[in-house]
């Protein structure tokens, strides 16, 4: 009977703007909420079959959409732990039991029972741990993503293993005759002196003495010794071989012909893979222009620095600053079909389509920003206005309610 259907109809309208309203309470209520994704309530209608001479009332369905895929304004603040993508793609999080989710949500500070990074949701930051080197990215999967914990970098030697060492070696200097500091002897003769702090497996400075020697025309000899084995005085005899030695060599137009690297071997420490492929012979002075080596001695965090492309850096307080991990980011084909859980983090479902992991700045993904957080997207001059519309809305249905009940009262009393 049409009446029925009417009222029927009526009821499902009621219950459509009702989940509109929902809807645009919800977006109100976190305008402030750091990565929230608007809400909105689309309409279809569910038609019934109907002939010229009845027609059968149908009903209206409400789809609830989130508007993830629209980036928020950022917001900068004074926390260097705050992270917000500019772009496209997600933040990789936990939750106390490991389940992944996306975020763009990144309000991240110390957690004081783990150490981990984790932000108002409760979730925890994933990383790469850069311990071993550059991290290997899986694309399509969450394997080897660990919490981003920096409380645990804390007072860590790091001995060196790798550094620069780029000098202007003088051309028109003389050539030393006899002996030189291969030999190691006291009548060892050198042309130019200088020295480099390297760190040994627990983080003791190595002073090294590195001792450049011109013996031809276009050939100089290099010896590096640590200084704590000199002699009394500073100097030749050192007790101890040379930890390193190299055959330098040089064109026409001063430029380096022979190996690019010098191997210097740490005492109680690692191989310094000493880089000297930038060293010239030049008629000028002695020259250094980039020497520098990694590693550092024990000392506690000063400060942690995040740049755009996603490497998080230790800053200790005696001037190191240290690679620790690395953030990647994650795409999936169809954002705004992602499942939003509590907590404003997001689950793959089988619409949004699978997980692509990369690096922020890399391949269309948005770059990293630290020190600002993502606003709500909630334009809230539009849910005012949506809010007005669903309440006449609602009201309009309500009346198609009453109607069709007053007009099935009139039917009854017929048979009065």
């Amino acid at each position: 009977m049409s009446l029925y259907g009417a009222l029927r109809t009526g009821v499902s309208g009621m219950n459509a703007q009702s989940t509109k309203l929902a809807t645009i309470a919800d977006n109100i209520a976190n305008t402030g909420t750091i990565g929230y994704k608007a809400a909105s309530t689309q309409f279809s209608a569910l038609v019934l079959d109907s002939n010229a001479n009845a027609y059968n009332s149908g009903a209206v369905s409400a789809n609830v959409r989130h508007a993830i895929s629209k980036q928020g304004s950022l917001a900068y603040t004074t926390s260097e732990t705050d992270l917000a993508i500019q772009g496209e793609g997600f933040m990789i999080v936990s939750d106390s039991n490991g389940q992944p989710f996306l975020t763009r949500a990144g309000s991240f500070i110390t957690d004081a029972s783990t150490g981990n990074l984790v932000n108002s949701g409760g979730f925890t930051l994933l990383g790469y741990a850069l311990d071993d080197g550059n991290p290997d990215a899986v694309l399509n999967g969450v394997a080897n993503l660990t919490p981003v914990n920096m409380t645990d970098k804390n007072l860590q030697a790091v001995p060196t293993d790798g550094g620069v060492f780029t000098v202007n070696l003088p051309a028109n200097e003389t050539a030393v005759t006899g002996d030189t500091p291969a030999d190691n002897l006291a009548t060892s003769a050198y042309t130019v002196k200088s020295s480099m702090v390297a760190y040994d497996n627990i983080g003791n400075e190595i002073t090294l003495d590195v001792y450049l020697t011109k013996t031809g025309s276009d050939t100089w000899e290099m010896a590096v010794y640590n200084r704590a084995d000199a002699a009394p005085g500073g100097g030749f005899p050192y007790t101890s071989t040379a930890l390193g030695n190299a055959a330098l060599t040089f064109d026409s137009e001063g430029n380096l012909t022979s190996s690019s690297q010098v191997d210097i071997a740490i005492p109680n420490g690692a191989t310094l893979e000493l880089d000297i492929g930038g060293t010239t012979q030049l008629a000028t002075d002695f020259t250094p222009m980039n020497v520098s080596v990694n590693g550092n001695a024990p000392s506690s965090i000063s400060g942690v620095d995040i740049d755009p492309d996603g490497f998080v850096y230790a800053t200790y307080e005696n001037g190191s600053r240290v690679a620790v991990y690395r953030i990647p980011t994650a795409t999936v084909p169809s954002p705004d079909n992602l499942q939003p859980v509590p907590g404003d983090a997001f689950a793959l479902t089988t619409a949004s389509g699978d997980i692509q992991i990369g690096f922020p700045a890399e391949g269309g993904r948005g770059a990293l920003v630290a020190g600002a957080l993502e606003q709500s997207n909630v334009d809230m001059a539009s849910e005012l206005t949506d809010m007005i519309v669903a309440q006449r809305d609602y009201t309009a249905n309500s009346k198609v309610v009453q109607t069709s009940s007053e007009l099935l009262d009139v039917l009854m009393n017929l048979k009065r």
